[in-house]
């Protein structure tokens, strides 16, 4: 069956606490929905706020594909003409192909909201839809409230949609606005409506029960065509449903056509793309699209995965555009490090011996506070330090850090450090904003005369945390930094009771780990370190 994706991440979805996207980002965001293949994008409310104004002002400009651009808004006001509503007004002139509207089917709002009778409701309805119908657009009814409504009076609320039928809406869609509906009565009350309204019906639900996804999904299943949700479930409260749930399930798992099994290869960039957009992290534990989606923990599961993936996936992570990630910790066995490191390509360099040192000194470093599941570049290094052992490349040999204040405010801070390499001792004095960004350039500018590969090296993230809060100041603290070269990235791990020191060691294991790379290919770097080896 096809099912069409209505996005509804630019206007429902920034009403989610924290999102707020401009103009370029929403056009931008627009962009890479039409990429995914959704059939509509909801662009927000024109008469709401001047940014939705400049946007569907804008929009006329996008060169959409395949989606079409939806203007939202409510049912003419009761006092107002429809022809003369400035809501309705602000809608035409978005001059979208389609037009959503949504309108009461609860008795409670009504009569404590809007204080009409039921009559003048429906005439708002019907002379809302008829009109901009008129005027050419696809039009789309959103029944606010429906499933509320209908426990409240099922006639009520038949009635609603009975008036947006009738005036030409080419789409009815029940909203469970407040998102308390549980998944077997939605899917009672949606039956209901499928016997008595022929053409197509959409759902929207959100997730204040955590059950947005499954109701969705039941709705889809008891006869909706029609599916409204956001990308990463954005959305006031507690969200909306997430279509980067939705869209696999219906594809995947129940045989139905969203927007296609090749633009579903797409569906974890887009999520990456619109969090980043909003300034989130998408969680890792999120269902297909998190990085935690397809990531293998336990030695047990592990072992398993390597003899056949079906044992703990129940799809393959490339169909969502994922990744399959085995993780090393003190929950680790064998099997994992097997994995990791013929994914690295370091299989075949590693004998028995060396990866259970390997595995002991993993746990080790676990239990002093390391954590390699996000550090891989750590993992690495340890591997390679096993396999070159007796590469030399730099030592501290003196640092101070100075940070300067006047009264209230810092001036800058100083760092002076004294390096030995290969090719002999380097000293360097640099001042920067804070103490880390100091010494990794006072490092970098070191050692960039011995080894020109370490200019380019740049820092991506830097996240600190405690590790024992209870002891307050004196507590351990675990630093993770991400660095990325011209061709890759990687994160490395530093733990101490001193930030400066953490910081420091994971510093130093990224520029060890890129030189240690560098090494294995680059022969001549690899004689002329062997023979400084009295140097470790």
């Amino acid at each position: 069956m096809r099912v069409f994706i209505y996005d509804t991440t630019l206007r429902d979805g920034t009403q989610g606490e924290t999102i707020s996207f401009s103009v370029d980002d929403k056009l931008m965001i627009a962009e890479k929905l039409d990429d995914l293949g959704v059939d509509y994008i909801e662009g927000g409310w024109p008469g709401s706020n001047p940014r939705d104004k400049d946007f569907f002002a804008r929009a006329k400009d996008l060169k959409l594909k395949h989606a079409r651009l939806a203007a939202f808004g409510s049912t003419r006001y009761p006092r107002n003409k429809v022809e003369a509503d400035p809501n309705v007004i602000a809608l035409l002139e978005a001059e979208t192909p389609v037009v959503t509207i949504f309108g009461k089917s609860w008795s409670l709002h009504t009569e404590r909201a809007l204080g009409v009778t039921e009559e003048q409701n429906l005439a708002m309805i019907s002379e809302t839809v008829g009109y901009i119908k008129k005027q050419g657009r696809e039009l789309i009814y959103d029944a606010e409230h429906f499933f509320d409504g209908y426990e409240a009076s099922p006639d009520f609320a038949l009635r609603t949609l009975e008036a947006a039928q009738k005036a030409g809406a080419d789409i009815l869609v029940l909203c469970d606005t407040n998102g308390g509906t549980v998944t077997d009565r939605l899917g009672e009350i949606f039956a209901e409506v499928r016997k008595r309204f022929d053409g197509v019906i959409g759902i929207h639900t959100h997730n204040d029960s955590e059950l947005a996804v499954a109701n969705a999904i039941t709705a889809v299943q008891l006869g909706s065509t029609h599916v409204q949700g956001t990308i990463n479930g954005y959305g006031e409260r507690c969200g909306n449903a997430n279509l980067c749930s939705i869209i696999p399930v219906l594809e995947l798992k129940l045989g139905h056509t969203t927007i296609g099994r090749e633009q579903l290869a797409n569906l974890t960039s887009t999520a990456n793309y619109v969090s980043d957009m909003a300034n989130l992290a998408l969680p890792n534990d999120r269902a297909f699209v998190g990085r935690s989606a397809f990531a293998h923990k336990g030695g047990i599961h592990v072992s398993a995965v390597l003899k056949d993936v079906a044992t703990y996936e129940h799809i393959d992570p490339e169909a969502v555009g994922n990744q399959r990630r085995v993780l090393v910790s003190d929950l680790s066995g064998r099997s994992n490090i097997t994995y990791k490191l013929s994914e690295k390509g370091l299989d075949k360099k590693l004998g028995d011996v060396g990866r259970r040192e390997l595995l002991d000194r993993i746990k080790h470093l676990e239990f002093e506070g390391y954590e390699l599941e996000s550090a891989e570049g750590t993992f690495e290094l340890l591997v390679r330090e096993v396999l070159q052992p007796d590469h030399f490349f730099f030592e501290l040999e003196r640092m101070s850090v100075t940070d300067q204040r006047e009264g209230d405010h810092r001036t800058e801070c100083r760092v002076q450090m004294t390096v030995r390499t290969r090719d002999g001792i380097h000293t360097e004095d640099m001042t920067a904003s804070g103490p880390f960004d100091a010494m990794a350039q006072c490092l970098r500018k070191c050692l960039s005369q011995t080894y020109p590969v370490v200019a380019s090296i740049r820092l991506v993230d830097y996240k600190v945390r405690v590790l024992e809060p209870n002891r307050g100041t004196a507590a351990k603290v675990r630093v993770l930094i991400e660095w990325a070269d011209k061709k890759r990235s990687w994160t490395t791990v530093g733990v101490s009771d001193d930030v400066l020191e953490a910081s420091w060691n994971a510093l130093v294991d990224s520029i060890r780990l890129e030189l240690l790379r560098l090494a294995e290919t680059d022969k001549a770097m690899d004689k002329t370190v062997a023979d400084y080896s009295w140097g470790v």
